[in-house]
């Protein structure tokens, strides 16, 4: 799926990063928990989060995510902009629930992490 689908789906409006929403994601993961997205994430995905602080795009960086997604009408500060400009990382944010969020995407066809669908 493509970063604008995911932005499109959740309605949300990107916040950095407009000319890589061309880019695939092939997996997501919802959590405010840094330390599960460690555990669990394995390939390019998409982090849904209503965590608004510097080591959430530090961590989408150790993982090689390509787009985090702010729930919750939540909004990244300066310092978080900047370090997903250096990352490369899409920066979007909806008003929806993280739930909903990642139900959304999981119903249109983006799946967990390791999951495939049939």
């Amino acid at each position: 799926m493509k970063i604008t689908t995911v932005k499109e789906l959740l309605e949300a409006k990107v916040v950095w990063g407009e000319e890589l929403i061309g880019k695939h994601v092939y997996s997501a993961c919802g959590s405010d928990m840094m330390s599960d997205v460690l555990a669990y994430v394995k390939d390019q995905s998409v982090l849904l989060t209503g965590l608004v602080n510097s080591q959430v795009i530090r961590t989408a960086e150790m993982m090689d995510m390509v787009c985090i997604v702010f729930v919750r009408s939540k909004v990244p500060n300066q310092e978080m902009i900047e370090l997903a400009k250096e990352s490369g990382i899409v920066l979007l944010a909806t008003d929806k629930r993280l739930y909903d969020a990642c139900g959304i995407l999981y119903s249109n066809g983006l799946c967990g992490n390791g999951v495939r669908r049939g």
